[in-house]
Order: C-alpha cells, then structure tokens, then sequence
C-alpha cells in the first residue's frame, strides 16, 4: 500500500463554457441586421420565437461575450452568439 494520497481534482479539468467563442459556426443574413431572437431561430439554437423570449430573458444568452436580455437587440455582421454550449458568428450570406 502506499503512503502517498489520491490526488484531489480541483476543478481545473472543466469544460471552459468559452471554448465554443474561439470557432462559433458561421450564421449568414442577408441584410445588415438581425435581431437576437430571429438569429436564434435562424441558427437552430431554439425552436421557435416564444423559447427565445424565455432563454434571453433569463440571461441565457450572450452576445460578444456579454449577457442579452433583449430579444429585440440587433446584430451586425461580427457579433456573435453564444448560448448552451453553441457560438455562432453573424456574417454577411454568400461570402
């Protein structure tokens, strides 16, 4: 037996919720401007208008690393969205 002790797991091997920011997928608009609760919908991060409400409002959802709670926020080419896990980056259709 030995007399050395297990070593303790202090948390440093975690799943770093900033790990999908550094590729978010790529989320093509054709216009300048999408608000928040369509590119959610847009990207498959939510099924439908209502889930969005409930998951930005709650403070789920980040926008450029900082927390959203407005649906209605509108997003440019270069933001990007995180939430559950997922990141997706606003970039103009067809480039």
């Amino acid at each position: 037996m030995s007399a050395h002790p297990a070593p303790e797991n202090h948390g440093n091997h975690r799943q770093a919720p900033d790990a999908p920011a550094a590729h978010p997928a790529p989320l093509e608009i054709r216009d300048e401007v999408i608000r928040l609760g369509q590119a959610l919908k847009l990207a498959s991060l939510v099924e439908d208008g209502a889930d969005a409400r409930v998951v930005i409002e709650a403070g789920l959802v980040q926008v450029n690393g900082d927390p959203e709670t407005r649906r209605g926020r509108q997003l440019r080419h270069g933001d990007v969205i995180e939430f559950s896990g997922e990141a997706v980056k606003v970039v103009p259709a067809g480039r």
